[in-house]
C-alpha cells in the first residue's frame, strides 16, 4: 500500500468515527433523562422510572474487572452512605451482562445496582457507547437526574479516583 492509499484510508476512517461519535450525542443539561430497562446483576429488571422521587447518580463505565472502574465502582461503594443521606442511587450501566456484573460485585463487596446494557442501546442513548470493531464499550460519563427525571448534570470527562467526591459536592450544590 502505498503512503497516500494509507494516508487516504486513516482519513476515511477517522471521518467515519468523527460522524458516528456525532449522532451518540448526550442528551443535554435540563433535558428528561431518557428512559429504560435493563436488567441488574440480579437479573431482575430495573427501571429508571422506578426512582422517581430520588436523586439518580447514573454512571457508564467502560468494563467490569478494569482499573478504573474497579476503583471508581469502590469509591461509589465507600461513599454509599452518603448518597443514601442525599436521597441518592447509584446505577452502574455498562455492556457486560448479569454474569459479569455479578461476579463483580460479589468480588468488590458492591451493594448497588449495575445493569447489562448488552446491546448498547441505553448507552447509545446517552451518547455513551463506543463501538469498536468486534465489541461495544460504554464510556465513562455520568450524569445526575434530580427526583423529577431531569437531567442536572453530566460529566464526560471523568477521573475515576476523584468523581464520587466531584458528585457527592454536585448534589450538596443542587439540595441547598
Amino acid at each position: 500500500m502505498t503512503l497516500i492509499g494509507l494516508a487516504a484510508l486513516v482519513l476515511i476512517v477517522f471521518a467515519a468515527f468523527s460522524l458516528l461519535n456525532r449522532a451518540n450525542k448526550s442528551p443535554e443539561v435540563g433535558a428528561a433523562a431518557p428512559g429504560f430497562i435493563l436488567n441488574s446483576q440480579e437479573g431482575k429488571p430495573v427501571s429508571l422510572q422506578d426512582f422517581r422521587g430520588k436523586w439518580v447518580v447514573l454512571y457508564f463505565y467502560p468494563k467490569d474487572f478494569t482499573s478504573g472502574c474497579t476503583i471508581e465502582a469502590q469509591n461509589f461503594q465507600r461513599d454509599l452512605g452518603d448518597y443514601e443521606k442525599r436521597k441518592a442511587v447509584i446505577l452502574g450501566v455498562s455492556t457486560q451482562d448479569e454474569r459479569s456484573h455479578q461476579t463483580f460485585c460479589t468480588k468488590e463487596g458492591l451493594n448497588f445496582r449495575l445493569l447489562a446494557d448488552t446491546k448498547g442501546e441505553v448507552s447509545k442513548k446517552y451518547g455513551s457507547l463506543v463501538n469498536m470493531v468486534l465489541t461495544k464499550l460504554s464510556s465513562r460519563h455520568t450524569f445526575l437526574i434530580d427526583p423529577h427525571g431531569m437531567i442536572r448534570k453530566t460529566w464526560t470527562s471523568v477521573n475515576a479516583s476523584a468523581h464520587s467526591g466531584e458528585i457527592i459536592a454536585a448534589l450538596d450544590e443542587f439540595q441547598r
